[in-house]
């Protein structure tokens, strides 16, 4: 807070990547292409948490206060020129399947996470500000609005638990790139679909996704959050018993060694920093004794070692997605048998 595929059905994964990322890179090299961009007669209103937000003109200067809100952007196109830090990256904008769009430019830091530095980001002078994927406060909102339009969390969702789809089209639509979304929407929910027939026993099992923070303490996710909604969307169910503890508001349930039987699912992630995180909740005494364990249906995968699967599956996005699916459903096939 991440093998390569070798069974037939892997060539099926291979193919729907190998057309899923082409697009991308030949819709982003588009730039300024077919949209609502026509001439000066550009004018969005689009509605969000904190009211409606007019653009009157296509923006050419971007900052991303959303954590993956600039893939959103570099999949359309654009480069923002600003950005919030979430992992702590450096060098920013190296993950792999943004790594190409960035062209070796790299925006400012103007943050980390939800603590926006608003100086950096005045200096920048932005003709638009898109925070979907964050916390944006109504402070912090009435304070960017004084410098740009800005475009605030997706409007009727908890703050971090918008649908990937719910959170990609208002950036489209600020920038004017609507029918490029719509293309690579389309191919991402065939990708998600095509598992789905692939594996149909997936459906049939409970999921969980969690990650050890500390020693001893654990957290699950909420059906609704990026990470659960990615494996929902492959097939599996959301375990009833997480879904009762998660207090509304929150995206995850947090819980100590004693509370292990929350996550005795049919099939668990676990999301780590390093091999020493994943070496912490091996060795819990606790987690030992849980069936999901002995019957060696659990999988950890890392945010930064290796295939970088944990983070691709954070930041569930139009370009992160089609990487998690290529890296992750080879693994959790054999996990399904187990």
């Amino acid at each position: 807070m991440s093998t390569a595929p070798t069974s037939s059905a892997s060539l099926w994964r291979r193919a729907l990547l190998g057309l899923t990322l082409p697009l991308i890179l030949a819709l982003a090299a588009c730039g300024g292409g077919a949209g609502t961009d026509a001439g000066g007669d550009f004018g969005v209103k689009i509605k969000h948490k904190y009211g409606t937000t007019t653009i009157d003109k296509k923006p050419s200067k971007v900052v991303a206060l959303g954590l993956n809100d600039a893939d959103t952007l570099l999949a359309l196109g654009i480069q923002p020129v600003g950005v919030v830090d979430w992992f702590g990256e450096r060098p920013y904008g190296a993950w792999p399947w943004a790594k190409e769009l960035w062209k070796g430019k790299k925006p400012k830091i103007v943050g980390e996470r939800d603590d926006y530095n608003m100086e950096k980001i005045a200096k920048l002078a932005p003709d638009l500000i898109v925070a979907q994927y964050s916390g944006m406060t109504k402070d912090q909102y009435k304070t960017l609005s004084k410098w740009a339009p800005v475009v605030a969390q997706p409007l009727g969702h908890e703050d971090y638990a918008a649908p990937w789809q719910a959170m990609a089209e208002p950036i489209a639509k600020a920038v004017g790139e609507e029918k490029k979304l719509d293309k690579l929407i389309d191919g991402i929910e065939d990708d998600f679909a095509a598992v789905r027939e692939e594996h149909p026993e997936f459906g049939k099992l409970t999921a969980a996704v969690s990650e050890g923070y500390e020693k001893g303490k654990y957290v699950a996710f909420a059906a609704d959050d990026p990470k659960m909604e990615f494996m929902t969307l492959l097939g599996f169910k959301p375990d009833d018993k997480i879904e009762s503890e998660i207090e509304k508001g929150n995206n995850v349930v947090e819980f100590g060694s004693e509370r292990l039987d929350l996550v005795d699912v049919d099939l668990l992630v676990w999301l780590t920093a390093d091999e020493a995180a994943a070496k912490n909740v091996k060795n819990d005494k606790v987690y030992s004794e849980l069936d999901v364990v002995k019957d060696g249906r659990d999988l950890f995968v890392p945010y930064e070692e290796g295939p970088k699967i944990g983070a691709a599956m954070s930041f569930n996005t139009v370009l992160s997605i089609p990487y998690a699916i290529e890296e992750l459903v080879p693994q959790l096939e054999k996990k399904a048998k187990a």
